[in-house]
């Protein structure tokens, strides 16, 4: 006999909480190989500091709260916040840096409001942003050049150097990111007179600028896949990107004063942010209106805290103002109940 699907809800696919994160974790894959072309292995190694200590943690929160290990550690959410928080450091931090933001991440950003499912903040973002402001000289210091305007490639050996041991000759590899360095240069300098910087054009016409462009394309594909495979909807990360560059038309139209819509994109971690970190499902408003707000204020404290802020970069913490916000935003934003002639929000909702 077959069944007629005349009412909802309907189950027409496996979704598991595992399922989500490898997914996820598959979709970061060309954007990791792009950060390990031209940036070196840091990332790379950066990983598997982070995911060892975020296993570790896991399976001593779950230890000391009675639960099964295993079980909780085959949801690979714990994975997937080490793994977006490496690829959030610096490539060469050290060691004890990606150690000290793992750890809080898990234990005080995931596991303190209850684990999976009950963490208000984005626990990848909480620990990226404890570490940002508590050592912000190898947060700000440890940015690698892309390999094409160094005279020598990064090989895994200094790169393990760099990260383990001694940081000697490590200067001799960094470089400002593009945002950071364009903030800083316009007050003295005109976009035209900025673009000669061999960070933005080299003797070969490759650039760091491009290097990130290439990285952003490879994250951006892993959020089309995502959105294919419906992890996620649209409204997160195209309400981000439009109001972000909305903002950057209005208010910093002129290159010469401020920082250009076409870096905002594609040399920070815009597109990361936008389609990785902002749709968090735990700690992101829920509703589809809800989405466009959330998405929007996350757009908009980017931008305000890139032009007018004391940091190169602003996704840790435009996430986390928004975090704030979502539950607030979800209480007024409910969609109409099937049934019901117009929906009940706010105070009315709890009626």
């Amino acid at each position: 006999m077959k069944l007629l699907n005349i009412s909802s809800p309907h189950t027409t696919r496996a979704l598991s909480t595992s399922n989500v994160m490898l997914n996820v974790l598959l979709a970061l894959i060309p954007g990791i190989i792009a950060l390990t072309y031209f940036f070196g292995p840091g990332h790379i190694i950066q990983i598997v500091i982070a995911s060892s200590v975020a296993i570790a943690c896991e399976a001593l929160v779950m230890k000391a709260r009675k639960r099964p290990i295993l079980f909780y550690l085959k949801d690979y959410s714990a994975l997937l916040t080490a793994v977006l928080l490496a690829l959030s450091l610096p490539p060469y931090a050290p060691y004890w840096v990606t150690i000290v933001a793992t750890g809080f991440a898990i234990i005080v950003g995931k596991h303190l409001y209850g684990g999976l499912g009950q963490n208000p903040f984005n626990p990848a973002m909480v620990g990226f942003a404890l570490v940002l402001v508590s050592f912000p000289v190898p947060m700000t210091t440890s940015w690698s050049a892309p390999s094409e305007l160094l005279a020598t490639g990064i090989s895994f050996s200094d790169a393990l150097g760099f990260i383990f041991s001694s940081r000697e000759g490590l200067d001799a590899i960094t470089s400002a990111t593009p945002l950071d360095a364009y903030k800083h240069q316009v007050a003295l300098s005109t976009a035209q007179e900025i673009y000669q910087n061999p960070l933005f054009k080299g003797a070969d016409q490759s650039s760091i600028v491009l290097a990130w462009q290439w990285v952003s394309a490879g994250f951006l594909l892993g959020g089309a896949y995502l959105l294919w495979k419906r992890i996620f909807t649209w409204h997160i990360p195209l309400s981000l990107l439009a109001t972000l560059v909305l903002c950057s038309l209005i208010f910093g139209w002129d290159a010469d004063s401020y920082v250009p819509t076409s870096l905002h994109l594609l040399a920070g971690a815009t597109i990361l942010g936008a389609f990785f970190i902002a749709t968090d499902p735990v700690s992101a408003s829920t509703t589809p209106l809800g989405k466009l707000i959330y998405g929007a204020g996350i757009g908009i404290f980017i931008y305000i805290i890139r032009t007018w802020g004391s940091y190169p970069d602003a996704v840790a913490f435009a996430v986390l103002l928004m975090n704030f916000a979502a539950p607030f935003i979800d209480q007024y934003t409910q969609p109409r109940t099937y049934g019901h002639a117009k929906p009940k929000r706010g105070l009315a909702a709890k009626d």
